[in-house]
């Protein structure tokens, strides 16, 4: 499992300054072979000290972080769905990120121009979340035009899922998202869920600026929208460990590790995920053949030096099917 998050804001917002960082702390794609990176997208590692430690401990040959991948677009602008500017035409490339985050500028710097003339967080936010409301709904009509069709056979769930697109437009047809509480037997809807529109999903507000520059009617409106941000001042290179470390909180992502002489490696998998599921993020055979799994918290198995150490102290555990995985956990598993 890895995240992705995209990137989206208007032009002169830090976009370009955020993703150049990104690039900067690219991890080595060697490692990823299976992903197919374009000009756009950026491969970070995960930032964690507990990779390297665990590594130390059974020097591994290979460290092999958690990563998440920012897919950059273009600048979106008011009136991009009725095409102005060209980011609403790349608003497609963003569809399959679990996330957004969204970069509102409120530094001052005056030599930088402002696509609207001047420096106002709350307008521009409401700018780009209209611009995300008009893509989800072009692409909902599109779907319910198939959708009339099928449900016209008289079939029961066809005609279940057409209700549910209808119920979905109105719902950003009032201007809301579907991201917020209320929405879920909306998402749950298959069809709604084959969609990926990006207002279902969640999103980080990235304020670029310093904390001096951020105004309260910025905090209380992205609060309002019952969404997190981070107050970041793009200029510092921070700004993408805190980035990253705020996107694992919103989407409930935990890291589990599992080290020996070959590598030692962070896997990322949803909180509240079981044994035998988080064995299939390692292999897909794993969760089908899982028979139990060794697990020691890290910290106890620094503390004991070495996996048989930790076995003799009594910090070792063999877990089963109904195991739920914890963030920092060292696992081995047992397949068949």
């Amino acid at each position: 499992m890895k995240l992705s998050i995209g990137i989206v804001g208007l032009p002169n917002v830090g976009k370009s300054t955020l993703f150049k960082l990104i690039t900067k702390q690219e991890v080595h794609i060697a490692n990823y072979p299976f992903a197919t990176i374009d000009p756009n997208v950026g491969v970070v590692a995960v930032p964690d000290e507990r990779v390297d430690k665990l590594a130390d401990l059974t020097h591994s040959k290979k460290k092999i972080p958690a990563v998440v991948e920012f897919f950059d677009i273009a600048g979106l602008v008011k009136g991009a769905n009725k095409g102005e500017g060209l980011g609403n035409q790349f608003l497609a490339n963003i569809r399959s990120v679990q996330a957004i985050v969204h970069i509102v500028r409120c530094f001052k710097q005056g030599d930088i121009v402002h696509v609207d003339g001047e420096v106002d967080p709350v307008r521009d936010i409401e700018t780009i979340e209209t611009e995300l409301i008009f893509k989800d709904l072009d692409t909902l009509e599109r779907a319910m035009g198939k959708a009339e069709g099928e449900a016209r056979s008289g079939n029961k769930e066809a005609i279940a899922n057409l209700e549910t697109l209808k119920r979905a437009k109105e719902v950003l047809e009032s201007e809301a998202l579907l991201a917020l509480e209320g929405h879920a037997d909306i998402l749950d809807n298959p069809k709604v869920n084959e969609l990926q529109l990006l207002t279902a999903k969640p999103q980080l507000f990235l304020l670029n600026g310093s904390p001096d520059e951020v105004p309260d009617a910025v905090k209380e409106k992205i609060k309002g929208m019952g969404f997190e941000y981070v107050v970041a001042n793009l200029a510092d290179e921070t700004a993408v460990p805190d980035l990253i470390r705020a996107a694992y909180a919103i989407l409930n992502l935990i890291s589990f590790f599992t080290t020996g002489e070959d590598e030692t490696r962070a896997w990322t998998i949803e909180k509240g995920t079981k044994a035998p599921q988080a064995a299939g993020v390692i292999h897909t055979d794993f969760e089908h053949k899982f028979i139990r799994a060794e697990v020691v918290n890290w910290q106890k198995l620094i503390e004991a030096s070495s996996w048989s150490s930790a076995k003799q102290k009594g910090w070792l555990r063999l877990e089963g099917k109904d195991y739920v995985v914890q963030d920092g956990d060292v696992i081995e598993v047992r397949h068949g």
